[in-house]
């Protein structure tokens, strides 16, 4: 989901190509070829495989600087790296650990988040990654909007942007939208 918001943010033309894990469709050999862990999403670029939500991201950041997704300068880059590994290890797995490490995990994002709106003051892919850990979780939990303040807003806010309402309106790509 998080690619797809980037890709459309961008403008960059792809065809989506879903896979169902029930199917275990990303077990195939064909797929294997390609991200031999079977994960997705994989994005091909000029025909090679490039895995992983945070490096995809932060390629197509770098790959479309039109778009603005990653804010210039070095510390501003390493600090959009920190929250794209932030998420990818250790709020993603979180609930995993259970509802109280999750909620934890939350906590911390929620108050990391104190201030500008934005993850790094401005729209960025870090955005576009939180976004995607939280929509499902945010969906099925529901928590009160006074539990994570920052968290809601930005949901909120991501929920407005069109990139992320032409994402979640692709039902082909079999995402389970919240009620």
């Amino acid at each position: 989901m998080a690619v797809h918001i980037a890709l459309h943010e961008v403008g960059a033309p792809f065809e989506a190509r879903p896979l169902s894990f029930h199917r275990r469709e990303n077990k195939i050999p064909a797929y294997l070829v390609l991200n031999p862990e079977g994960k997705v999403p994989t994005l091909l670029v000029d025909g090679r495989p490039l895995a992983e939500v945070a490096a995809i991201l932060f390629y197509l950041a770098r790959r479309f600087p039109k778009a603005g997704l990653l804010p210039e300068g070095d510390e501003v880059e390493a600090q959009a790296l920190s929250w794209l590994s932030f998420i990818a290890s250790t709020l993603h797995p979180a609930r995993r650990r259970g509802l109280d490490h999750a909620m934890t995990v939350y906590r911390i994002v929620d108050a990391r988040m104190a201030g500008p709106g934005w993850v790094l003051g401005r729209y960025s892919v870090a955005d576009i990654h939180l976004f995607r850990l939280f929509w499902r979780p945010n969906a099925s939990l529901r928590p009160p909007p006074d539990a994570f303040p920052n968290l809601i807003a930005h949901h909120t806010r991501m929920l407005a942007r069109p990139a992320v309402r032409r994402t979640l309106e692709e039902a082909a790509i079999g995402y389970e939208l919240p009620a």
